[in-house]
């Protein structure tokens, strides 16, 4: 139990010492990694049904050759890439804002460092706490994007492949 609350106390000071941004860091990385996770699990559970039903939705046409069953068969593989990519733009979009939210905080740890210079004329003490509050942000930020960097490779790459799959499994020749 002792070292369960010096784990928690560990993270409470580094957090205190990242300053205001460093909760949002956490925050948006939490998010982003619960987003990635339900991706890999829907590859996982369901992925396997939706192209059940797809397929199903293409075999039960009575025709595949003429134009509306080619702008069916368009729609059936968009519809299938939509649910296939899911979440994957926006995972995208948290991976880019994790170092711009570092910079912030690295721009109000600065700011902190510069308060403490002028109020009491450049004392080393008080510009430790800016130039730390400056610096732990930014390594979280590019922590957070490194990482969901990694993740979106993956996701992607498997996107690609399930999505070109689908449109194998939709043949036009029956």
């Amino acid at each position: 139990m002792l070292f369960i609350t010096e784990i928690y106390y560990a993270i409470v000071t580094f957090m205190e010492r990242g300053g205001p941004i460093l909760p949002l860091i956490a925050l948006l990385t939490f998010v982003m990694w619960t987003l990635i996770f339900e991706r890999f699990w829907y590859f996982q559970v369901e992925h396997k049904a939706l192209v059940q039903r797809i397929t199903d939705k293409w075999e039960g046409r009575p025709e595949r050759n003429s134009w509306t069953a080619h702008q069916v068969r368009e729609a059936l593989v968009s519809e299938a890439a939509g649910r296939i990519s899911g979440s994957l733009p926006l995972i995208q979009t948290m991976v880019a804002l994790a170092p711009l939210l570092g910079l912030m905080g690295t721009v109000t740890g600065m700011v902190a460092v510069f308060d403490a210079m002028a109020n009491q004329g450049g004392d080393a003490r008080s510009m430790a706490a800016g130039v730390s509050m400056a610096t732990i942000p930014t390594m979280a930020g590019m922590v957070a994007s490194l990482s969901g960097v990694f993740a979106t490779t993956v996701l992607q790459r498997r996107i690609d492949y399930e999505t070109e799959l689908v449109e194998d499994h939709l043949t036009l020749d029956h």
